[in-house]
């Protein structure tokens, strides 16, 4: 039987193929605004179709990080407008479980505004950070801010991981969470590098 994913990972790459730039974009505003679209098979499909030649590399990282923006707001003001009780009665129609909400919840409130930011690399919690902030009345102004400047370097590596992959790409579509793994141990190695040349520059 195909999984959900393997179906998602289909409709992603006819999506992309058919539309180009708008394929791009709609597959990351799903996938930002809670529905489960890989964002890996996303962008590493777009940057197997760059080294075809037939898109632009960063046309569509930017394609990327605009949709994933517009899909991160639509999250936002579902949490600011609906709250926790709308999410947990008709969230379970788009896969959003009460145990991510309560992840997502955590994450949100233990390292509160800068969580946008980072979590944009983490597996699951990418997807649902926008709700708990927009359930605790984040600044919109620092809440586009910070998920601007997290969503473009995540979009930046899957497309350069895409080309570099060519026609080899698909071997993301088995590995992706191992490759979440690397990421998100080279995201904490940076923050924790960024954390102590804060501290040693202000000692």
């Amino acid at each position: 039987m195909i999984s959900i994913i393997e179906l998602l990972s289909n409709f992603v790459i006819y999506l992309i193929e058919t539309f180009g730039y708008w394929g791009i974009f709609i597959t990351m505003t799903l996938e930002s605004a809670c529905i489960p679209f890989p964002s890996e098979i996303i962008m590493c499909f777009a940057g197997f179709v760059v080294h075809n030649g037939k898109l632009d590399f960063l046309s569509i990282v930017l394609v990327g990080t605009l949709g994933n923006l517009v899909g991160s707001i639509i999250a936002y003001y579902i949490g600011l407008i609906g709250g926790r009780p709308l999410l947990e009665k008709y969230g379970k129609y788009i896969f959003i479980t009460k145990n991510k909400l309560d992840l997502a919840d955590r994450w949100f409130n233990k390292y509160g505004n800068a969580t946008v930011f980072f979590s944009r690399v983490l597996p699951i919690i990418r997807t649902f950070i926008s709700l708990p902030a927009g359930i605790a009345k984040m600044d919109i102004k620092k809440f586009i801010v910070y998920t601007t400047i997290g969503a473009f370097p995540w979009c930046l590596l899957l497309a350069y991981i895409g080309i570099q992959l060519g026609t080899h790409w698909m071997i993301v579509k088995d590995y992706f969470h191992i490759l979440d793994l690397i990421i998100v141990i080279f995201a904490v190695i940076f923050i924790i590098y960024g954390i102590y040349k804060y501290k040693k520059n202000n000692n």
